[in-house]
């Protein structure tokens, strides 16, 4: 299975899918891992995603999907939550079958008995919770902070940095809304892990980019077939 990425929507987010991708396929027995990137335009997807300009966004995706097919992969995947605001309309276009990040994690919460989760990300999947995707979980976020905390994200996304205020920023959120009655704080954008690895909050973190990983790492593997996952 020749996988396809489109990255560069951050390119801290990109370095991170590789990272944990190849990682993944390995411990599956995966000897050799077919695995093609293309780079995306960040800045034209913040712009986009604000304006929610699906069809636009999904439209400058195309040369990146067809560029993929062409270097023959079989299907792909978008290393960023936020850029799954316009999955719908990428999938009508796109050359390649589409291997959600978003789809797999209803099913991931329901199996672990997490009833209620806490969203970070970008404002767009904290006020729709997730694209109103989720089927069998209950998404909080902090209301009054979406604008706040997701500049803070596209900040750090862009600059691939994320600063010691910025982290305590996202930290702290993961705790008020665990008080509020969250089971686990989801990393619901790809570049978060700049602000939660080698940390211990205290309370349980899921990263939404672990769950598309192992999906992706099962396809690599043999495990998973195409029409079980792809869009």
């Amino acid at each position: 299975m020749h996988i396809g990425l489109i990255g560069g929507i951050g390119v801290a987010a990109t370095v991170v899918y590789y990272q944990r991708l190849t990682a993944a396929a390995a411990a599956r027995g995966v000897s050799r891992l077919e695995l093609t990137i293309a780079h995306g335009e960040i800045q034209e997807l913040i712009r986009n995603n604000l304006a929610d300009l699906r069809a636009e966004q999904a439209q400058a995706f195309l040369p990146l999907a067809t560029r993929l097919k062409d270097a023959g992969c079989d299907c792909l995947a978008l290393t960023s939550l936020g850029a799954h605001f316009c999955l719908a309309e990428l999938a009508a276009l796109s050359p390649l079958p589409i291997v959600s990040a978003v789809a797999p994690l209803d099913a991931y919460f329901v199996e672990r008995g997490i009833k209620r989760i806490g969203l970070l990300g970008t404002r767009v999947v904290m006020r729709t919770r997730l694209y109103g995707q989720l089927g069998h979980t209950d998404a909080i976020a902090l209301d009054d902070e979406i604008e706040i905390l997701g500049q803070t994200y596209q900040d750090v996304a862009v600059a691939g940095t994320c600063s010691a205020a910025q982290r305590e920023r996202f930290l702290d959120a993961g705790r008020r809304m665990t008080a509020a009655g969250a089971d686990a704080i989801v990393l619901a954008g790809t570049d978060l892990n700049l602000a939660f690895d080698g940390q211990d909050p205290g309370y349980t973190v899921i990263d939404a980019l672990d769950v598309h990983v192992g999906v992706l790492a099962d396809l690599a593997a043999g495990r998973k077939s195409l029409a079980e996952v792809a869009s």
